[in-house]
């Protein structure tokens, strides 16, 4: 994965610098060709020489010195990724506001490449409302971020902040930039949360679907390289919270059953893939109150219409070559009922979640599902977070459809 690759690394000051002589040496040890600059606060942390001597390389710290100038617009034209890990809070507003004071942000402003940060730094530092500005700055230009662990920091407080570790690290610029993309070229469309039908302008019929789901499945298409399309109904996630960038996925919002249909209607006929991982409401109010319905008497009837079943309508304008993929959140008779949907809906593949399971179902971090195919197939899947999940749906469907 990493051989050939060529991976220049920007070392800033912070303690977690400690663990860059072990990131090169792993990096190098796959077959990396890296290049290391470090600012000079780096230098009271860990030693030139060491990563020097590990990356095979010199080891760049200033623009000039009495012999030498370090072309740094070449650096940033050399690298195919920019990793700069530690990322203290010094370096991150420098990135984010300008400041070009050194060799490494001299590079950094110069690079053509990819651009992926591993911060590290206190945990006060790291909730203060000004690093957050800072980081979703970054996320909005297009660089990617690696999240940072719980656990001991250096000031012997234990919280968020410290840097991930060098095999973390491996495995997320692995997967991120380095894999290969089958999904390359293919358009996907993706729903997700669930939709508010108005009873009145205060009142509405929803349920307890947070959106976690189908967000992660977007972000997993999107790293496998699908232009991805997302139709996210009401939710109070803070998306970029959880990691959620719209850089390279198309973010339309809306609120009820009949604006997520003609969103999927307008979309679903350039879709290669399309992945129905909201929870749509089944019902909707036949007439909403346009005014605040008073507390009079001792019920309230409402007349319900069903609303429109958008699985259903795509599967039924399905063309030879895309893919249908619908979700099935069931209470009881959850096999049957799933195999029923597949069939009835057109769909391809039906990802079934029972709430009969513990760890799977809504505003939770976890799911297990079982995935159905048409053909007969079956793939049972352990608990696990819905990150993990978004990528057994993605490998399944991308080895049962593009293998």
């Amino acid at each position: 994965m990493f051989k050939g690759r060529k991976i220049l690394i920007g070392v800033t000051g912070s303690i977690a610098a400690y663990k860059i002589p072990i990131l090169v040496r792993l990096l190098v040890k796959e077959g990396a060709e890296v290049r290391v600059i470090m600012t000079p606060a780096a230098k009271d942390f860990v030693s030139p020489l060491t990563l020097s001597t590990l990356s095979k390389n010199p080891v760049l710290t200033e623009l000039f010195d009495e012999a030498n100038w370090a072309n740094h617009v070449m650096l940033g034209r050399w690298a195919h990724l920019m990793l700069i890990a530690p990322l203290s809070c010094n370096t991150l507003g420098k990135m984010t506001h300008g400041f070009c004071d050194n060799l490494l942000m001299a590079t950094y402003f110069s690079a053509t490449c990819p651009v992926v940060v591993a911060p590290a730094m206190d945990e006060d530092m790291w909730k203060h409302p000004v690093t957050k500005d800072n980081l979703d700055k970054l996320e909005t230009i297009g660089h990617k971020l690696i999240p940072v662990a719980t656990g001991e920091l250096a000031s012997g407080l234990f919280g968020e902040g410290r840097m991930a570790e060098p095999e973390e690290i491996i495995e997320y610029i692995g997967k991120h930039f380095f894999l290969p993309k089958p999904l390359s070229g293919k358009k996907a469309l993706v729903t997700a949360g669930p939709t508010f039908e108005p009873i009145d302008p205060v009142r509405f019929i929803g349920n307890h679907s947070s959106g976690k789901m189908g967000i992660a499945i977007a972000k997993e298409l999107h790293e496998r390289g699908a232009v991805v399309k997302l139709v996210l109904g009401p939710t109070n996630l803070d998306l970029r919270a959880i990691g959620f960038s719209a850089n390279g996925i198309s973010l339309t919002r809306v609120n009820t059953a009949g604006e997520m249909m003609r969103a999927c209607e307008k979309e679903f006929t350039e879709a290669d893939i399309t992945i129905m991982a909201a929870a749509v409401a089944d019902y909707a109010v036949s007439e909403p109150a346009r005014e605040k319905i008073k507390k009079k008497g001792d019920s309230l009837t409402l007349e319900l219409w069903k609303t429109e079943d958008i699985l259903r309508k795509l599967g039924e304008k399905k063309k030879p070559g895309q893919v249908l993929v619908g979700f099935a959140l069931e209470t009881n008779n959850a096999r049957e009922n799933a195999l029923i949907k597949l069939k009835e809906k057109n769909a391809d593949l039906v990802v079934l979640n029972s709430l009969e399971n513990e760890g799977a179902g809504f505003a939770i971090d976890t799911n297990r599902v079982t995935i159905f195919g048409r053909d007969g197939e079956e793939w049972k899947f352990e608990t696990k977070t819905k990150k993990e999940v978004a990528a057994d749906i993605v490998d399944t469907l991308i080895k049962k459809f593009y293998a």
